[in-house]
């Protein structure tokens, strides 16, 4: 495929932007090569500025679980925009949305909006302090909760060691409050919240992990780490921001039966527009300003048109009692079909999924942390994931994230995607 159109924009864009990116995994520092420049995107396509169609795994990393442009939500913004775009007011739209979430998903009572994964998680965050009066947060090798500097923290040299920045800015004061432990490791967590007594107000987790290829947890880990929060007074937070009304309409909760303190959204509950959210209990929620001394603001928060998008797609959702069957049955027949290619092409491969998300992962073991995702071969994925570009399928610029299924792919794009994983895998 050709890609002028896409280089010329990337090096316009190096000049104002810096790595010519709005967030970094789109420079395709990971893979190599220029990234490709979005012009429009319809159902399961979407097309480069270069005319170049694919077939989309990526999905704005996860929103358009029903597919790009999706007509109920485009024509509720549009209708939304005519009366104005943003009021720094209460509108009557944020009460619908709200009130349809919590219906959606269990064990919660009140809902906040935001405008990003990433300020849902660190909200939660500052509300579990809030709530728990406890400093110390322990979060897992791997998990991704945005670029909070709570979260960017890697391991120290043991189980029960103070975290490190690893990035610039991140102070090493931050840093001690935030604990780090092996993702699917119950002894692991034990071992923190033994050598931290009285000090851990919460552990946050992506239940079903995104951020190092899709790892589902294993069983019983979450109820375990439930039953340890429980005996020692530490709120569980469930990062759902990428699993949130994708993998159940209640989320993780429902699917795996395990009720987390405090929920954090993003991505499905926008609609595809900029918006987090996190949600709880009275109990915990109502320690959140203006009713309590908890601090959270934002001016765009709630954004009319941002609610509207939102409360397209959870009617959408809510209104489609097969949505989820169909969409993991599309996720086990890509699973079935690309595993069966690559076994007979003799690549060393071990596939994980989960509902409509779904990784290959180029390593000979099973892969359960992030330890196990970094054995994979990044140099078989670098050129499988340019193969696969050269064919016409788009997937995550990274062997560190998911693919994302939407219902809008047909089993005749799904055949097409597996005809294209054979084809690559004989230049692997």
């Amino acid at each position: 495929m050709l890609y002028q159109r896409s280089s010329a924009l990337f090096k316009e864009a190096e000049q104002v932007i810096p790595g010519g990116v709005n967030s970094p995994v789109r420079a395709f520092k990971a893979v190599g090569g220029t990234p490709l420049f979005a012009k429009s995107a319809k159902g399961a396509y979407v097309y480069d500025e270069d005319d170049n169609r694919y077939i989309d795994y990526i999905n704005s990393w996860g929103p358009m679980i029903l597919g790009h442009a999706f007509d109920p939500v485009v024509n509720a913004v549009i209708e939304k925009a005519k009366n104005g775009t943003s009021f720094g007011m209460p509108t009557e739209i944020e009460t619908k949305i709200a009130e349809l979430a919590v219906s959606m998903v269990p064990n919660v009572d009140k809902i906040r909006f935001v405008n990003s994964g990433t300020e849902a998680c660190m909200s939660a965050v500052r509300l579990a302090r809030g709530y728990t009066g406890k400093e110390k947060i322990i979060k897992f090798a791997g998990c991704y909760h945005g670029h909070s500097d709570s979260f960017l923290i890697q391991a120290g040299s043991g189980a029960v060691t103070f975290g490190s920045p690893n990035s610039p800015g991140v102070t090493q004061g931050t840093a001690k409050d935030t604990l780090l432990a092996r993702y699917n490791d119950i002894e692991n967590v034990k071992a923190l919240v033994q050598a931290n007594k009285g000090e851990i107000a919460c552990i946050i987790i992506e239940p079903v992990a995104g951020n190092m290829g899709c790892i589902p947890t294993k069983p019983n880990f979450l109820k375990d780490l439930r039953a340890l929060c429980s005996t020692h007074n530490i709120l569980l937070i469930f990062d759902e921001v990428m699993t949130g009304f994708r993998l159940a309409k209640g989320g993780v909760q429902e699917l795996y039966s395990v009720d987390a303190d405090i929920l954090c959204f993003g991505k499905v509950i926008g609609g595809g527009l900029p918006v987090g959210a996190f949600a709880a209990r009275n109990e915990i929620m109502n320690h959140l300003a203006p009713l309590g001394a908890v601090y959270q603001a934002g001016t765009l928060s709630g954004n009319p048109l941002a609610m509207a998008a939102g409360l397209a797609m959870l009617n959408a959702i809510d209104s489609d009692d097969d949505l989820f069957e169909r969409l993991a049955e599309k996720t086990a027949y890509l699973h079935k079909g690309c595993a069966e290619v690559l076994t007979k092409h003799g690549i060393i491969h071990t596939i994980n999924r989960e509902g409509s998300m779904i990784s290959i992962h180029f390593a000979k073991d099973e892969v359960v942390d992030f330890e196990s995702a970094a054995k994979g071969n990044n140099d078989t994925f670098k050129a499988f994931f340019h193969g696969m570009l050269n064919e016409g399928i788009y997937i995550a610029p990274s062997a560190f994230e998911t693919w994302f299924i939407s219902d809008a792919l047909s089993y005749d794009d799904l055949d097409e995607t597996i005809r294209a994983v054979s084809k690559v895998a004989q230049s692997l």
